[in-house]
């Protein structure tokens, strides 16, 4: 006769395996730049096009606004790093490099002032629809390269009625 006390392991490692099958995981959505100036990874706006991934989660005009703004600081402080790259490498021998210290100084304070705006658009309106924006920095496709790029994460949300 068998013995319905026993637990069986092998049974139970089956049953969790496909359990995990079933939890979605999505792949977070990567905004990159679109500019014609690039300063240290930062190019001088973000691409506006809405990306189907967000389709149901977010209105196409939210997301627009949203990149609208960051592009409007980009806009403010890229081309003054450009003027200072500029000027910095043309007196880069005679400084020893220091004359580039202006433009590190700039991109800092460029990409404080984007994540300062992406963490006000988060609490304003993404944590509510579940979605986490954030500035990242990841290696070109095609090169060696860094740039910063937008990245989108889904945030999964709790379930009520499961306690903690």
């Amino acid at each position: 006769m068998a013995d319905f006390d026993a637990i069986d392991p092998a049974m139970d490692d089956e049953d969790a395996s496909s359990f995990e099958s079933y939890i979605p995981v999505a792949e977070p959505v990567i905004i990159r730049g679109t500019g014609n100036i690039t300063v240290f990874g930062l190019s001088s706006q973000f691409c506006r096009d809405f990306p189907s991934e967000l389709t149901g989660r977010l209105a196409p005009e939210e997301f627009r606004a949203s990149v609208g703004r960051l592009n409007g600081v980009l806009r403010k402080t890229l081309p003054a790093s450009a003027r200072w790259l500029l000027c910095g490498c043309c007196f880069c021998l005679c400084t020893c490099g220091c004359s580039l210290w202006p433009v590190i100084c700039l991109s800092k304070r460029t990409r404080h002032t984007l994540q300062k705006a992406l963490e006000a658009e988060n609490l304003r309106l993404y944590h509510a629809l579940g979605l986490h924006w954030r500035l990242a920095r990841r290696r070109c496709d095609n090169a060696a390269l860094m740039e910063y790029v937008l990245v989108i994460e889904m945030i999964p949300k709790k379930d009520i009625f499961r306690p903690d």
